[in-house]
């Protein structure tokens, strides 16, 4: 098929979904209305209804309830005080007035107890922060009696024959701020523009990315098109682009808007001598750079919106796999709020984080063209990472046309629910999602007061959880959780090819903590806290707790439930990364990453997860030995302890690492077999 060929028909399908994404109307509101009418809209309302607000405060009339004697100081200052801003209505109680009773009713706005105590004037400010009208009358009382004391104390001074002035400000002091006015209005919209265009980035392809997925699998048009002389590439490349540019022409409308907006501001400023001299010429090469990083930003965003609703087999079940996405990536986007974050190489591969900070960055004129280029090409790579993932969804008709016996069974009614089995992939997305969240806010909570109650909370988290998933959704505890005998050759090629991966691991982890030496401080804090606790209080918390617990979790509910969708080797790719995501640490997860894919291999090969569970049990009782008997390790593996490590260590470790690496998968190969001399 000649390259002319393909073009032709990749261009009729681009036709095809642009035509079909245009008609949609949720896509040309979200697209033109929201951006272009609402936001506008709501700006200009919500700014008026501030000034009107402001202004009713202003001119209302305040009820102040006071007890205390009528010739008061303060009594004196509250009545001749006069304001063309608001008025006063003063009235006077004993000591007795029910004062509560008459703030809840909102018959007072503020009552002011004058009272004595040591022999200085003693003035208690009663209102209710909830009412607006009674916080706003106790900062007039505030201010009346800041006044009052400023009075008094110039008096008291004067009275002594001194200099008031000279007394209460002994030296003078003002701030210059150096920053140009480009420079202020930059460090605000630094902080805002990121945001907004990554909100109407995601609400730009939500639609898009639902209605070319989902929305043909719920209308039945997709196996039309699949049975066309299509290739899957054609077919993807036209989705993609369709998204693509929906979304990139919704970013660029949502940034004319909130253009508008800004000359908006800037003209009115300019009317009212408060513009400071902004000069919008010097914006244009940060505009510039801005709308490439939202071009590039596009792509990465479009290619993952669609990988997400590719699951679903309807445009309700696409809203509800997208929106934890949604939120994730706006919890990154607040990143652009966060001071002194800076835009390093490291921060420069992080998807979201890097946009945001690349947008603040150029506001406030920063241009470093290495992290641009950095930025704009990582992106551009997980772009096209995420549409390779794309093109193995669509070569896959399990995923396109099979059942939901991969959906999220535990909302079904458990009498639906077949018995047997394994749990499915939804629900094992589901569990790692639920079990992050009461990882961080249960476990978090907990650890605060406790680490060790804190890190035994985690592991009962990650063990009960699953196992109450299992159960409800009837499934083969014994199959699910790989429960079943293996032979001797299983145990020792399971402990070999963990000591290579322990090697492995050590060169991984220095190679790691040289780079992000934060996180490895971080990390080694941690480690520290647990291990003050004892020899084998310690060893059962960091050994046997996560050995059993997490094994049970990782190697038995996910893996289980990944292998029986995906290729193994995909879902031992898949486990490993949740593993490593699980450990929350940049340092932690490339090594726990490499350790969890070393035990959901010998959890395939052995049929039986207890090797995983011995080999995880010897992993982390080596850093817990290593930590209460030094000496005795450095004796025997001196490289573990060794403060200056010399080049032919780390050769020597790695290659010792990479020999029982490969000497434990060729003996975890044979496991269940007879073998002769030959083998």
């Amino acid at each position: 098929m000649s390259k002319k060929h393909n073009r032709s028909v990749t261009k009729a399908l681009f036709k095809k979904e642009i035509l079909d994404v245009i008609r949609d109307k949720k896509t040309l509101i979200m697209m033109i209305v929201v951006p272009v009418i609402l936001y506008p809209l709501i700006f200009i309302v919500a700014m008026q209804a501030m000034v009107s607000i402001s202004g009713s405060m202003e001119a209302h009339t305040y009820n102040i309830a006071v007890s205390g004697d009528q010739g008061d100081a303060f009594v004196k200052k509250l009545t001749d005080s006069e304001s063309v801003d608001y008025s006063l209505n003063v009235t006077f109680y004993d000591s007795d007035f029910a004062y509560k009773e008459a703030l809840s009713a909102e018959e007072t706005d503020v009552f002011v107890s004058c009272e004595t105590e040591d022999g200085k004037p003693l003035y208690r400010v009663y209102y209710l922060s909830s009412v607006t009208n009674s916080s706003y009358a106790a900062d007039i009382v505030w201010e009346i009696l800041g006044l009052l004391r400023e009075d008094i104390t110039r008096e008291k001074i004067e009275a002594a024959g001194l200099d008031y002035e000279d007394i209460i400000e002994p030296i003078s002091y003002e701030g210059v701020d150096t920053a140009s006015g480009e420079q202020s209005m930059g460090s605000i919209l630094g902080s805002i523009l990121p945001f907004m265009l990554i909100v109407s980035l995601i609400m730009g392809t939500m639609y898009p990315a639902i209605d070319t997925t989902a929305g043909e699998k719920e209308r039945g048009t997709l196996e039309t098109i699949l049975t066309l002389p299509v290739t899957n590439r054609q077919l993807i490349v036209s989705k993609f682009l369709t998204v693509a540019i929906i979304g990139i022409i919704s970013a660029l409308i949502n940034l004319i808007s909130m253009g508008g907006i800004g000359l908006y501001m800037y003209n009115l400023m300019g009317m009212t001598g408060q513009s400071g001299g902004v000069s919008l010429v010097k914006f244009v090469p940060s505009i510039i750079i801005c709308v490439l990083a939202v071009l590039a930003f596009s792509l990465f965003i479009s290619a993952m919106t669609m990988c997400i609703t590719a699951f679903a087999k309807s445009f309700k079940e696409a809203n509800n796999y997208i929106t934890p996405f949604m939120l994730v990536v706006m919890f990154i986007g607040f990143i652009g709020f966060i001071p002194n974050v800076e835009l390093n190489a490291q921060m420069a591969v992080i998807p979201v984080a890097n946009i945001c900070l690349l947008i603040k960055n150029i506001m406030l004129f920063k241009i470093n063209y290495s992290i641009i280029a950095l930025v704009l090409i990582s992106n551009i790579a997980y772009a096209a990472l995420a549409i390779m993932f794309l093109s193995k969804i669509y070569d896959s008709e399990a995923i396109l046309f099979g059942d939901m016996k991969n959906g999220i069974q535990i909302f079904e009614k458990r009498s639906n629910i077949k018995k047997g089995g394994v749990p499915s992939t939804g629900d094992a997305w589901l569990l790692m999602a639920v079990t992050i969240l009461l990882i961080i806010y249960a476990g978090g909570m907990i650890s605060v007061k406790s680490v060790t109650a804190g890190t035994v909370t985690t592991q009962a988290i990650i063990l009960l959880l699953p196992l109450c998933f299992a159960i409800y959704t009837k499934k083969d505890l014994k199959k699910t959780y790989s429960m079943k005998k293996t032979d001797a050759l299983g145990y020792v090629g399971g402990i070999v090819l963990m000591a290579g991966a322990i090697l492995i691991g050590l060169i991984v982890t220095a190679i790691i903590s040289s780079i992000f030496p934060e996180s490895a401080v971080s990390a080694s804090a941690e480690t520290e806290e647990l291990m003050s606790m004892g020899f084998p209080v310690t060893l059962i918390i960091i050994a046997v707790m996560p050995a059993f617990c997490e094994e049970l979790m990782f190697r038995g509910f996910i893996f289980s439930a990944m292998r029986n969708r995906y290729k193994i080797s995909t879902a031992i790719i898949i486990v490993a990364a949740i593993f490593g995501i699980y450990h929350m640490s940049i340092v932690r997860f490339f090594t726990t990453g490499l350790l969890g894919a070393v035990l959901c291999y010998a959890v395939y090969k052995t049929g039986s997860i207890l090797p995983a569970v011995i080999m995880h049990f010897l992993n982390n009782a080596l850093s817990v030995i290593e930590s209460y008997y030094p000496e005795q390790v450095g004796k025997v593996m001196p490289f573990l302890v060794e403060e200056t490590v010399t080049v032919s260590d780390v050769l020597i470790t790695a290659l010792a690492g990479v020999v029982l690496f490969a000497l434990g998968i060729l003996i975890l190969k044979h496991t269940g077999k007879k073998i002769s001399l030959r083998d």
